[in-house]
């Protein structure tokens, strides 16, 4: 099975991983459904859920399926819809992809499988399980710090060749020279986002997708026009852009990811910073040392 040009071409982009919002121990419904039309008036190209950045282990199964439902809503077909769907669990993935597939989203993102360490060929068979009972492109998503695994090139070659619903790959390894040596080998046409904030300028030089940066809960507009001024051959001013940015991709790393992005977010109005155990709130150092940054890009105010 392969894919319209008019499908590959709307997953492409800056695809923000965005946070799950919560109120009194509950998913803030209203808060999501706010933070999916900022995202899209601010250029936005995509949407992604129930990732990294979306507290996915802190979710009930019932719970990924809902916010799956209100974003799906919310969007309505305006900009491309990517819920992750991945778990170290085969059958809970095969349950939420076939669910993301039946409120037509564009593709599912899946996480290589975490805590279990499976080998090489374990990866390809537990991904070509996947893809084969699903109809919609599938991304995979590899990030060996989290994961503790690498998904290695050779097995993403592999399921490319067996599985042609398998378009793309978000790569949070920060090994740029895997990057490399990835995209030449799978070819131009295979989708390489990066999941490194760092890393989202430098993968576009060299032929990529787009990227699914936490930062974009941030400052959508900047990471969409960082894509855009690519697609335009404006180099010179994606690159200051790139430099622009890069204060803010780290301090959205002061601690681990989301907590900084649901500080900041709750501080701009947007949501509130609640977040669920073993996560808890920033703390107040680190929270001087972050409203430093914001008030450099003029997120909050300088009083």
């Amino acid at each position: 099975m392969r894919f319209s040009g008019k499908i590959i071409e709307m997953i492409h982009g800056s695809i923000v991983p965005l946070v799950t919002p919560f109120r009194n121990g509950c998913i803030d419904e209203g808060s999501l459904q706010r933070l999916v039309d900022w995202q899209i008036a601010s250029g936005s190209h995509g949407i992604s859920v129930t990732g990294t950045t979306g507290e996915p282990s802190s979710l009930s199964h019932d719970e990924r399926k809902r916010v799956f439902e209100i974003v799906s809503e919310a969007i309505n077909n305006r900009i491309a819809f990517v819920p992750a769907t991945g778990s170290n669990n085969l059958e809970e993935t095969l349950e939420l992809s076939r669910y993301a597939e039946k409120l037509s989203a564009d593709a599912v993102l899946v996480i290589t499988p975490y805590y279990v360490r499976p080998s090489q060929e374990g990866l390809y068979q537990y991904f070509r399980a996947i893809a084969s009972n699903l109809a919609l492109p599938v991304i995979l998503y590899n990030i060996p710090g989290r994961a503790a695994i690498n998904l290695e090139i050779e097995t993403v070659l592999r399921l490319r060749e067996s599985c042609p619903n398998i378009v793309g790959i978000k790569e949070a390894n920060k090994d740029f020279e895997h990057i490399n040596l990835l995209l030449h080998r799978a070819g131009r046409d295979f989708l390489v986002y990066s999941g490194i904030e760092l890393l989202c300028f430098p993968i576009l030089t060299i032929g990529g997708a787009g990227f699914i940066s936490a930062t974009a809960n941030l400052l959508p507009d900047k990471m969409a026009l960082l894509y855009n001024l690519t697609q335009q051959g404006k180099w010179d001013d994606a690159r200051a852009l790139h430099f622009y940015l890069t204060p803010l991709n780290e301090a959205v790393f002061y601690e681990i990811n989301p907590v900084p992005v649901k500080t900041a977010l709750g501080w701009m109005g947007k949501l509130d910073p609640e977040v669920r155990l073993p996560l808890t709130a920033m703390s107040p150092h680190n929270q001087e040392r972050l409203k430093k940054v914001l008030k450099t890009y003029n997120l909050i105010n300088n009083d």
